[in-house]
């Protein structure tokens, strides 16, 4: 149970949200947009979060979206992982969503969900950050379209008031050349030691790693190293384990040393079969 009482809203449109949070954050209720939920309703049962009012997205239409339009592939921010996996509009995030926690959870878990946690994983970001994708945002000052670059920096970073509507991301990478990995210390269940997306456009091998680091990312110096193939491969591997953006984890699942072996395993399977090896 949630030791504490919240007002509750399910705004249906864009705006009202928007005006829900407002009218609520003046009058001291510190509000939260909801999506799934999960992450949510976890840190306020142990009582790390006490919001005086949840605003639950999933009944805005917007939010709720899987289309082509022309050339490009409109998610909701609200889509259940299960649903995006079922649809399969993007194979390498629909493969990465179903990595994702459990199916009982991955019923709940939402794409936006899923970016805007807190937990360090937060894997189906990954295939967004090689896919060059954009986020549509709305807040006080409107909707406005963004880069998730810009966006996206080690964690989601909102202006205050605002939520993640939808992505969007150009067909080509869609289509592109991929593979993933989740390599776990024990078969298929607990956290990954590494989560590794990668596909090929333009005959360059970009990457995105999470579980490695205390955030998930991609690297554009790693990615110099993988595709520089005027060396050996095992050389790339370690130029690129090399030029990490941060130290790596340590924790219940495996140690730095450890975790770095898998890491450069992984990175060795994916570039091999990437290039047809």
């Amino acid at each position: 149970m949630i030791p504490f009482d919240f007002d509750y809203y399910k705004p249906s449109t864009v705006r009202k949200a928007v005006e829900l949070f407002q009218h609520l954050q003046a009058r001291g209720k510190k509000p939260l947009y909801f999506s799934g939920g999960t992450e949510i309703i976890t840190w306020a049962r142990r009582n790390s979060i006490q919001p005086g009012a949840v605003i639950d997205l999933k009944y805005i239409p917007e939010c709720g979206v899987i289309e082509f339009q022309k050339d490009i592939l409109i998610l909701g921010s609200c889509v259940p992982l299960t649903v995006l996996s079922a649809t399969n509009p993007f194979p390498l995030l629909s493969e990465t969503a179903q990595g994702v926690a459990d199916q009982t959870a991955r019923n709940q878990i939402t794409l936006g969900g899923n970016i805007c946690g807190k937990i360090h994983y937060r894997e189906a970001v990954l295939p967004l950050l090689l896919a060059d994708s954009r986020m549509v945002l709305a807040g006080a000052k409107g909707i406005r379209e963004a880069s998730i670059h810009d966006i996206f920096l080690r964690q989601i970073r909102l202006e205050s008031g605002e939520f993640l509507v939808q992505i969007m991301t150009d067909r080509e990478y869609v289509s592109s050349p991929f593979v993933h990995y989740k390599k776990r210390q024990i078969g298929g269940v607990g956290y990954p030691l590494v989560t590794m997306a990668a596909l090929k456009k333009n005959n360059r091998i970009r990457a995105a790693y999470s579980g490695v680091c205390a955030f998930p990312f991609r690297s554009v110096p790693m990615e110099q190293s993988l595709n520089d193939t005027t060396i050996p491969i095992a050389e790339r591997i370690e130029q690129a384990a090399g030029r990490l953006p941060a130290p790596v984890l340590t924790d219940a699942e495996g140690s730095a040393a450890y975790r770095e072996y898998v890491l450069k395993q992984t990175m060795a399977e994916a570039v091999s079969k990437l290039e047809g090896r």
